[in-house]
Order: C-alpha cells, then sequence, then structure tokens
C-alpha cells in the first residue's frame, strides 16, 4: 500500500515537472490530394506516411481538395491518420476548394486542420451511387408545409455510424462534434470564416509561413501522448508526387470512367464475336477490360498488370499477320507501358521501377517487334511476287529424280535446296545452273545449264 501512495506521489510529480514533451518539426511531407477518395490516394497516402515514419521530426501535410469518394476508403484513411506516430496536418487549399463528404471525415482525424480563404467544409451526408440513402420521412402542416421528421432504418444505420465516428474523433482532437454531426446529418456546409468560428479548424491561411506559425508551440496529443510542437523557422517542406501507378489507377478508380471502360470493352468484343477473324476490336476489349476490372478494385493491380504485358505481346505478334495499320502496335505499346508502371505497385512492395528505365525497355521492345514486322512483312511480299524464287541466281544439281518419266532436280542455291525442271535433257549431279523462271501453278522453279 506504501508503494503504491509513494508511485503515484512519483507519477504526479513527474507529470507536473516535466509535463508534456516537446516535438521538433524539422522536415514536412507534402502530400497533394486534389480528386475523388479512392483506393488509388489511399495508396498515394500510405507510401507518404511510410517516408514520414523513417524520418524523425517529421511531419505529414495533406492538401485536400475532393467532392468526396468511398466510406470504406476514407475510414481506411482515417485509421491511417489514427495510426500515424507523425503529427497530421489537413489544409483545404487553394481558394475554391473544398472538403465535401468524405474529405469533411478525414479533415476531422486531423492533428490541425486549417482552410485556406474562399474554402469550404461539410456536406457530408452518406449517399448511394444512385442518390440519397433510404427515404426521409415527411409530414406536411397545416399550411402545407413539408418537415422531416425521421428517418428509415438504412439512411440512419449510416448516419448514426459517421456521427459516432467523427464524434470520437474530434473529442480527441479537442474540435467541435456537434458541428460535424450536422456535416453529416443535414449537410451543413460552412466557409473558411464559419468553420473558424464555430471551433471547427484551427485557423485561416494563406501560405506556408502562416501554417508554420499556426503550428507552432501548440498542444498535440500522438497515439496518447502529449506534445508540444515545435516548427523551425527553416523545416524543409519536401512534395511527394504520386507514383506513374498510382496517378493511372486514381484516373481509372473513377466510378464512371471504370463504368465507361468497362461497356466499352464489352461492346468491343462483342463486335469481334460477331464479326471473328480481325482480332482489333477484340484485342482493344480486352485492354478497356482489364483497366475497368482494376478501376473496380475486382481485380488485383499487378494482376492486371502481369495481363496488359502478356496482352502486348499477343498484340504484337498478331500485328504480323493482320493488317491494322498500326492500332494493334499502338495497342500493345499501349498496354505495355501502362502494365510495366503497375507491376509492382503494391502497398509492401521494396521494389520500384524508374520511369527512364520503363520507358527504354518499352522502347527497345517496340523497335526490335518493328524490325521483326519489317523482315516479316518485306519476305511475305516477296513470297507474294517471286515465290520465293531465286530468279536468275545460281547453284549446283544435288540430286535427280524421275517422277512421272520427268527428270526432276534437287537445285542447292545459296544454304536452300529447291524443287526444279529443266527443258534441257543432258543435266547431272554437280552441274552448274542458273535459275531461269519460276511455275508457281507446280511450286517448283526451272532451270537451265550454264
Amino acid at each position: 500500500m506504501i508503494k503504491v501512495f509513494f508511485f503515484s506521489i512519483f507519477t504526479f510529480w513527474s507529470a507536473l515537472v516535466l509535463g508534456s514533451q516537446d516535438y521538433r518539426v524539422q522536415k514536412v511531407y507534402e502530400l497533394n490530394v486534389q480528386s475523388t477518395i479512392n483506393p488509388a490516394i489511399l495508396r498515394y497516402l500510405k507510401s507518404g506516411f511510410e517516408q514520414a515514419r523513417s524520418t524523425e521530426n517529421s511531419l505529414v501535410l495533406i492538401k485536400l481538395n475532393t467532392p468526396g469518394g468511398l466510406v470504406s476508403t476514407t475510414k481506411d484513411i482515417i485509421g491511417l491518420i489514427g495510426e500515424s506516430h507523425r503529427p497530421v496536418v489537413i489544409w483545404v487549399t487553394p481558394e475554391g476548394a473544398s472538403a465535401t463528404s468524405a474529405g469533411a471525415l478525414i479533415s476531422s482525424s486531423a492533428h490541425f486542420l486549417f482552410m485556406s480563404p474562399g474554402s469550404n467544409i461539410g456536406a457530408a451526408t452518406p449517399i448511394g451511387m444512385g442518390g440519397d440513402i433510404g427515404e426521409k420521412i415527411v409530414q406536411k402542416n397545416n399550411k402545407g408545409e413539408e418537415k422531416v421528421v425521421g428517418q428509415s432504418d438504412v439512411r440512419a444505420k449510416a448516419v448514426n455510424d459517421l456521427v459516432a465516428l467523427t464524434k470520437s474523433l474530434c473529442e480527441a482532437r479537442g474540435r467541435s462534434a456537434k458541428h460535424f454531426e450536422l456535416m453529416i446529418s443535414q449537410a451543413k456546409s460552412y466557409s473558411g470564416i464559419e468553420a473558424l468560428e464555430k471551433g471547427i479548424i484551427n485557423g485561416v491561411i494563406n501560405n506556408r509561413t502562416e501554417l508554420t506559425e499556426a503550428i507552432n508551440n501548440k498542444n498535440i496529443k500522438i497515439l496518447g501522448k502529449e506534445y508540444i510542437t515545435l516548427m523551425d523557422a527553416t523545416a524543409e517542406f519536401q512534395p511527394i508526387e504520386m507514383s506513374a501507378g498510382d496517378y493511372l489507377l486514381n484516373i481509372f478508380s473513377n466510378p464512371q470512367l471504370a463504368y465507361i471502360l468497362f461497356l466499352i470493352g464489352a461492346a468491343l468484343i462483342y463486335f469481334e464475336l460477331q464479326a471473328p477473324g480481325g482480332f482489333i476490336s477484340g484485342s482493344l476489349g480486352v485492354i478497356f477490360l482489364i483497366l475497368a476490372g482494376m478501376g473496380f478494385q475486382v481485380l488485383p493491380v499487378n494482376v492486371g498488370a502481369i495481363g496488359l504485358i502478356i496482352l502486348s505481346f499477343i498484340l504484337f505478334v498478331i500485328e504480323m499477320y493482320v493488317t491494322s495499320y498500326g492500332i494493334l502496335t499502338l495497342g500493345g505499346v499501349v498496354s505495355l507501358v501502362f502494365g510495366s508502371s503497375l507491376l509492382f505497385e503494391t502497398s509492401d512492395s521494396l521494389i520500384i521501377l524508374d520511369k527512364r528505365f520503363i520507358f527504354s525497355a518499352v522502347g527497345g521492345i517496340v523497335a526490335f517487334v518493328a524490325l521483326i514486322t519489317y523482315i516479316f512483312i518485306h519476305y511475305r511480299r516477296k513470297d507474294d511476287q517471286d515465290f520465293f524464287g531465286p530468279l536468275k541466281e545460281e547453284g549446283v544439281i544435288h540430286k535427280v529424280n524421275d517422277e512421272h518419266g520427268k527428270k526432276i532436280y534437287q537445285v542447292k542455291i545459296g544454304g536452300s535446296f529447291w524443287k526444279a525442271q529443266s527443258h534441257e535433257d543432258n543435266l547431272e549431279v554437280g552441274d552448274r545452273v542458273r535459275v531461269s523462271q519460276k511455275d508457281q501453278s507446280h511450286l517448283l522453279i526451272w532451270i537451265q545449264k550454264i
């Protein structure tokens, strides 16, 4: 009992004397989110958070401008921020930007939240792909005016889940939970000044200098520990760009675009089945379907990348046999570039392909395929024109056969043997002869003695 008493006294004295620890910020990793919230954005943020975690005295800055996105991805991003060992700052910028819907929910999880003048935050009511979730219960008064007095179970479940989530986040960050609740339940939206007055954000700022001043010497709690942030005036801001794979995936993750790609791919394959033999529409349709599958997140990125690379070489081979005027080759190049860019794009991958290496490799492969195609087409045309017949070339008779009373000669010309006939009867093995004409109907050549 005495030990417990003295331990309690020591703990109280330590907290009183030592207080919060200093967290000196010397490097800021700057992430730029200017699109919908989708799995590609989650992958992008994860890469930035990993870099920040490996660097002492660092901070993560997310410059946010989004119309919203997937709730499942939003919760993953909130979890990512909650597990961060580094302070996370969200700045709704530039002027005219908005943190709408999913963006507002993500903003509630930041350790510091700032907005640029002219930006807005809110309108976080959950909706489905086709519109509102569930039905609102509406009553009319004596004047015929409608008033919402309730909501369906589906809508209430979605709203209450997000309200509880943001409430716990606001309590942890010291923000007004009431106004975030209104953003979700009533789709309220606030300007920067309104958000500051209502305690939603930490400040309205215009530039990095004001951001640095606003963060400096402020109390913050990271994973349950109290800190005081100390921003160095010379703190380095390092922008982190999206990788090529994340950039492409971000484009294809747009639900509308992914759906359009799926419809186009299905239509092209249908045309191929209706009029088979050209391979052009079918091949391009497969490319669109693979891209749509990755956009819908039903096809793993790496699997889709391997499929695109394999498909590219199939297209290169088909180009040699089908006259597509370069369409199949172009499709193969696009497929190869996309596949190579996405091949190692995983959250835990330690392999990174440099863009210059990808384009160099693709350029070499395309040059090689172009050379092979040229040679193939050149000899194919020669075959059509000359039946590969070595007209006027010289050779040596290697063997003489008697077929149905006719002498048929095997003539070695260069490094190959040819089946030949002659108007002369005195030809023997070892005689030197010259090709005088061809006979396409019997697939042979005519020779004469030199």
